[in-house]
């Protein structure tokens, strides 16, 4: 692979600003490792866990951003643009420019892409037509908009059949729009569907027994194996696949929450990094040590890792000391001394004042971060964790690398 001349070269370089590339970056600098260059075109920082509670009507977007430059650990060189192109045998990031960078050791952490363009009609319907999605800023207040305008017909709630971030939150909206309706005294007109494409509501038996009961305390009909596959936003229609039985049916709306597919972004896909098993071109790592099995010197984190777990923040909480551990480690010439054992957690909010956290490993095995007291119910002290506790220790917390 050709590669542009370096105009400069740094000892670290990390692709992407989000929690996980600033988490990282932030490590690194606490360990006293100098001479870091983040590359992140984006002015913006934005919680995105939150985006679920704008959508539900219990939180102001402007709370869920902050400028990027805030966020930026002192000493790190902010390169403002995007990365086209990475070539690992060069150790070299090409940017948009044209220019290249150059590194000694590299972090992945560019985020996953959202492909609207994955189910026809989706991304010329998205945001009007009466279809919305919590996984951009700029919809999620239309999906509170709906919620509270609705009075009879039919709402559907999907989720992709790829990987996708934030595995629980296609269904969290489903049951906070179900609670409302319920509380609006409205719920017994409206028709709520539920589009799922595993064969459980959720990966763990012990929660999805719960949600199975959430579903049905709210009367929400529950399409396992399914999904949705193509959206007619002028005439208010949408198709639902059923992969179990091979079937397909249309189905008439009144609101739509559609949760894109999800891959890595098109640049890496083809990359000598991304995954052979991966069909979506998520990133080759070691599941425990998230260095990359081909490229020593590369180490992947968050949502564009092809790891077996979930991807949420709380797995990326995880990961960032691992890998700015083992980064330091192999920088003094040492193997990986750090372990990442796949914990992720999913807090699924399943009313619009109770939560169930649920935590978990590779093995789904549940991991309990609070074992006084039972995750296994839904709990509104959990509720209020989320919705208040989680954010400062968001900013203040994990973006800093103290916890």
């Amino acid at each position: 692979m050709a590669s542009t001349p370096p105009t400069k070269n740094h000892h670290v370089v990390i692709v992407g600003g989000g929690s996980a590339g600033i988490s990282v970056a932030a490590r690194l600098r606490r360990s006293g490792v100098d001479d870091i260059a983040l590359i992140e075109p984006s002015d913006t920082h934005w919680y995105q866990p939150l985006w679920t509670l704008v959508g539900g009507g219990q939180a102001p977007l402007r709370i869920t951003h902050r400028p990027e430059a805030s966020v930026i650990p002192k000493g790190t060189r902010w390169i403002r643009q995007a990365a086209e192109a990475v070539d690992p045998e060069a150790r070299t990031v090409t940017l948009a420019d044209g220019s290249a960078v150059g590194y000694q050791y590299l972090v992945m952490a560019p985020g996953i892409q959202l492909d609207w363009n994955g189910v026809p009609g989706l991304a010329e319907s998205v945001g009007k037509e009466s279809v919305t999605s919590n996984y951009a800023h700029e919809y999620a207040p239309y999906t509170w908009d709906l919620i509270r305008g609705m009075r009879s017909g039919t709402a559907v709630f999907t989720h992709p059949a790829s990987p996708l971030k934030c595995g629980g939150a296609p269904q969290k909206i489903a049951y906070l729009a179900a609670d409302y309706w319920r509380k609006q005294k409205v719920l017994d007109q409206i028709r709520v569907v539920l589009v799922i494409p595993d064969a459980t509501l959720f990966k763990v038996p012990v929660w999805t027994r719960v949600l199975e009961q959430v579903a049905e305390r709210y009367g929400i009909e529950v399409r396992l194996q399914s999904e949705l596959t193509a959206v007619d936003g002028a005439n208010r229609r949408l198709t639902l696949t059923d992969h179990a039985g091979g079937t397909e049916e249309t189905l008439a709306y009144d609101m739509l929450h559609a949760v894109p597919p999800q891959s890595a972004p098109d640049w890496l896909k083809s990359s000598p990094l991304a995954d052979p098993a991966s069909k979506q071109g998520f990133l080759e790592a070691d599941k425990y040590t998230l260095r990359h099995p081909r490229f020593p010197e590369v180490f992947s984190i968050g949502d564009v890792a092809n790891l077996p777990t979930s991807k949420t923040g709380a797995a990326v909480r995880k990961q960032a000391p691992v890998v700015a551990g083992n980064l330091v480690s192999v920088m003094k010439g040492a193997e990986p001394t750090h372990r990442y054992g796949g914990y992720t957690s999913c807090p699924l909010v399943t009313a619009r004042d109770k939560m169930l956290l649920a935590e978990f490993d590779y093995d789904l095995k549940p991991t309990p971060s609070f074992p006084v007291i039972s995750t296994f119910k839904e709990r509104r002290d959990m509720w209020v964790f989320k919705r208040y506790g989680l954010p400062p220790l968001y900013w203040h917390g994990m973006l800093p690398g103290r916890i």
